[in-house]
């Protein structure tokens, strides 16, 4: 196959030269482009010679795939790298790509991206483009949305990345799909999509609260949490109100940790524990977004034995649910207990939630199903 020069949307996608070997040891430094991607590590520049000499132009003269620099038209600079990473049999090519720390946040890769598929399916007559990353990369999540692929599911990865996930996100993109340049596309800049690729593409924050006897930290769960979490789920009444596994041992409080780090990685809930001013665990607190509605969300809670009573989980519940509507653009968030758990329901309302009614059998409990209280918090209630 011969290699091919696309100029696009104000980017320009040509083959790689041995001039570009400088540029591309500098940017395979970059953190991220090292976390998710396959480059050598440590990255070398007997690396950067290697790639844009030998395995680009190998690929394009077996036909095997289709490697471009991405570059500024006017001055040439090296922006990223987009093409085809493999082309099949059957008429699938598979899209990869990187963006240099140098020039993010300036739409190049989506723009790139866009020009490849278009040419994949007008050039080369391909019927179908896969994209897969890393279950948590959400930035390469959110330029294959804008680019118009469809986000189909998870696969697992036939070569992670050193010390990364074995879960990938697969898309697919058909002839016909690909939105024209210059058009904001399904994913824009600004929407939810945008805003929670921003989220969850970034290590889980702390919140804080002022409780009555003092600041709590709402933090993603440690370590040195695991014995107050088996405390904690051991206690009669959070088995008596909660779905907990009995009976509960170390392994299950490590199983949920593990949960919760995967959790924020897809992007669909927030996990953390209630640290109470010298930082001991005081109780969990999960955020869970809708799968069906985005600006939905449910939230759970248990509170350590040792720390009932004290105004603690009003205070988080309350300081999590603002941010859910500040920082993740939710509308409601919902509340559910079951019926004659008034702890559960003293600790929502204290936080602002209104109770709305019974459902009943609103949920499986312990094998049967079971009536629960139902609440809820709007983003106009704490305006």
């Amino acid at each position: 196959m011969d290699p091919a020069e696309i100029i696009e949307d104000g980017v320009l996608l040509r083959p790689w030269q041995e001039a570009d070997a400088d540029a591309v040891h500098r940017a395979c430094q970059d953190r991220d482009i090292q976390r998710w991607t396959t480059v050598p590590r440590p990255y070398r520049p007997e690396h950067a010679h290697g790639f844009v000499t030998e395995i680009s132009g190998r690929a394009w003269a077996e036909g095997t795939g289709a490697p471009f620099a991405v570059c500024d038209p006017a001055t040439g600079e090296l922006l990223g790298s987009g093409g085809l990473v493999s082309i099949a049999d059957d008429g699938t090519g598979e899209i990869g790509y990187w963006t240099a720390p140098w020039a993010r946040g300036r739409g190049v890769t989506v723009r790139a991206v866009r020009a490849v598929a278009r040419w994949s399916f007008q050039t080369l007559g391909l019927r179908r483009l896969i994209w897969q990353a890393e279950v948590g990369n959400h930035a390469s999540r959110l330029v294959a949305l804008r680019a118009g692929f469809r986000i189909d599911g998870r696969v697992r990865l036939a070569d992670p990345t050193p010390g990364g996930g074995q879960d990938a996100w697969i898309g697919s993109l058909l002839p016909g799909e690909v939105p024209e340049p210059g058009s904001a596309g399904p994913a824009s800049r600004g929407t939810l999509v945008a805003r929670r690729a921003a989220v969850f593409g970034r290590p889980q924050p702390t919140l804080f609260a002022t409780a009555p006897v003092g600041e709590l930290r709402i933090r993603p769960m440690e370590e040195q949490d695991l014995d107050a979490v088996v405390r904690t789920c051991q206690d009669p009444e959070t088995i008596r109100w909660t779905t907990v596994p009995d009976p509960y041992e170390r392994a299950d409080a490590q199983w949920y940790q593990g949960f919760g780090q995967a959790a924020w990685a897809r992007g669909d809930a927030a996990c953390f524990v209630i640290a109470d001013p010298d930082d001991r665990y005081a109780g969990s607190l999960d955020l869970r977004l809708s799968p069906a509605d985005p600006l939905l969300a449910d939230v759970g809670f248990m509170t350590a034995p040792a720390a009932r009573g004290r105004g603690y989980l009003p205070a988080a519940l309350l300081a999590l649910s603002t941010w859910g509507f500040t920082t993740l653009g939710l509308a409601r968030i919902e509340w559910k207990a079951n019926v004659g758990n008034d702890a559960s329901r003293r600790a929502a309302e204290k936080a602002g939630f209104t109770f709305e009614g019974i459902a009943r059998g609103g949920v499986s409990h312990r094998g049967k199903r079971t009536d629960v209280w139902v609440g809820a918090l709007l983003a106009e209630d704490l305006t």
